[in-house]
């Protein structure tokens, strides 16, 4: 039966637990692949995906990245009235004493406050509960585990060494190319091929 050492991909790409999430994002695009594991020297920590990414930024509220164009004159604190909503400014004018840096601050979308992804890193998302095999596990026993774990990847560990890892796009490929099917033969014995 086919192992998943004869699957795995060995040439393990992964990041550290201090990678922003904009790099993970970038190396997960640029490889074509929807997860890394995480490690701090050579001890994996976690292990992080798109979905991950994805998720974090999806729950998290972010900044505008844009001011709204068109529409009226806009309110200042001296033309706020109670009953509307506050403007922008309004805030901004209370810390004119802060300096001229305050007002730059705020029209400045690629500073840290605006690239959510920039200022958060791997180790805050990522899922610390590794799911891992040994090399020798069967392909189908591999797919099951991955299958019940609700996984797209797992890592392929000899004792504490990570040495491949193998996701469902490699099992994919395994059963496309034929490589799992079984040979059975209708006999039991090769003594039943003698000729009579």
């Amino acid at each position: 039966m086919l192992k998943i050492r004869e699957i795995m991909t060995t040439d393990v790409v992964s990041v550290a637990p201090q990678t922003p999430l904009q790099d993970v994002a970038e190396l997960l695009a640029a490889r074509h692949i929807s997860g890394v594991p995480v490690r701090a020297g050579n001890r994996v920590v976690g292990v992080i995906s798109a979905t991950d990414i994805i998720d974090f930024a999806a729950s998290t509220p972010g900044v505008p990245a844009a001011h709204e164009e068109g529409g009226d004159e806009p309110l200042t604190a001296d033309t706020w009235t109670e009953g509307i909503d506050i403007p922008g400014t309004y805030f901004s004018e209370l810390w004119e004493d802060a300096g001229a840096e305050v007002s730059e601050r705020f029209d400045a979308v690629e500073g840290p406050e605006w690239n959510l992804l920039r200022e958060h890193t791997a180790e805050e998302i990522m899922t610390r509960a590794v799911c891992a095999l040994p090399p020798d596990t069967e392909v189908p026993a591999a797919a099951e585990y991955m299958y019940r774990s609700h996984v797209h990847r797992v890592l392929v560990m000899e004792h504490d060494t990570l040495v491949g890892i193998v996701s469902t796009m490699d099992i994919a490929r395994a059963v496309a190319q034929r490589r799992l099917v079984a040979r059975r033969f209708v006999f039991d014995h090769p003594s039943a091929f003698r000729r009579l």
